[in-house]
């Protein structure tokens, strides 16, 4: 079906989506590749992104991200304040010994934002940074997201009770991750926390541990945030009680 907005708009952030799983700049004819336009066509565009510093061309021909997507990003994050009440906590989660933690939000029908993250001290990590789009099917903060979103079946019932999802080798088969829900003002979820790393360091202690620190990390973000917070302690209490988060099969996903 035709975009209903302005086609030259829709080419040009076509080219710029191009480079969001791009690791290195890209000539041209990757460009070309990637977005299904002819060449003339996309230096044309190019032209007015670099104008505006949307895109640059570096000394060797390719072409990269230029800094006006960065200073965006900034004003984003002034904007929404998120910044300075998700960081502390994903720091204080690193200090007391988890996975990596991240805080993702839905960015469309398929797919999460990864907004921020903080690597672990371990030596060796998982591949999750800032600004990555990843499914919402796959992986414990996707499935979080969807379960409070109203998504329907016996583990998102699960992860709903429990605030807890978790997941083994979804996206990648050698990681893990759990993750919990944060709530907003409206109280609808406004995102998920999540901590993953190497498959071999989720074990059943580990698993326990970590739930217990990152549910009191989602109570504190849901706090700020201003949202109800009686769902999230309830969970905490549960898994104080001894009751191992994410033992349940439903909330270990596996694909």
């Amino acid at each position: 079906m035709a975009s209903p907005g302005v086609a030259a708009v829709d080419r040009a952030l076509t080219i710029l989506a191009a480079f969001e799983d791009a690791p290195e700049p890209m000539a041209l004819a990757e460009l070309a590749r990637r977005t299904g336009m002819y060449k003339s066509t996309l230096l044309r565009l190019m032209s007015s992104l670099q104008e505006f510093g949307y895109l640059v061309q570096l000394s060797d021909g390719r072409y990269h991200l230029g800094p006006t997507p960065f200073r965006l990003g900034a004003v984003y994050q002034r904007a929404n304040n998120l910044h300075d009440r998700v960081m502390p906590l994903l720091r204080q989660l690193v200090a007391d010994g988890t996975e990596s933690p991240s805080f993702h939000v839905r960015h469309d029908a398929r797919r999460r934002l990864c907004v921020f993250r903080v690597d672990s001290r371990h030596s060796t990590l998982d591949r999750v940074e800032a600004g990555m789009l990843l499914p919402l099917d796959r992986g414990a903060a996707g499935r979080v997201i969807l379960a409070f979103d109203g998504e329907k079946g016996a583990a998102c019932d699960d992860i709903r009770e429990s605030c807890i999802a978790l997941s083994f080798g979804e996206r990648d088969p050698d990681c893990a991750g759990l993750a919990c829900p944060v709530f907003g003002p409206d109280g609808k979820c406004a995102g998920a926390l999540s901590l993953s790393g190497p498959k071999p360091r989720f074990t059943r202690e580990s698993i326990k541990t970590m739930s217990a620190l990152l549910l009191i990390a989602a109570i504190r973000l849901t706090r700020a945030l201003g949202g109800p917070t009686e769902l999230l302690e309830g969970a905490a209490a549960s898994a104080a009680d001894g009751r191992d988060a994410g033992s349940r099969p439903a909330r270990r996903a596996r694909r």
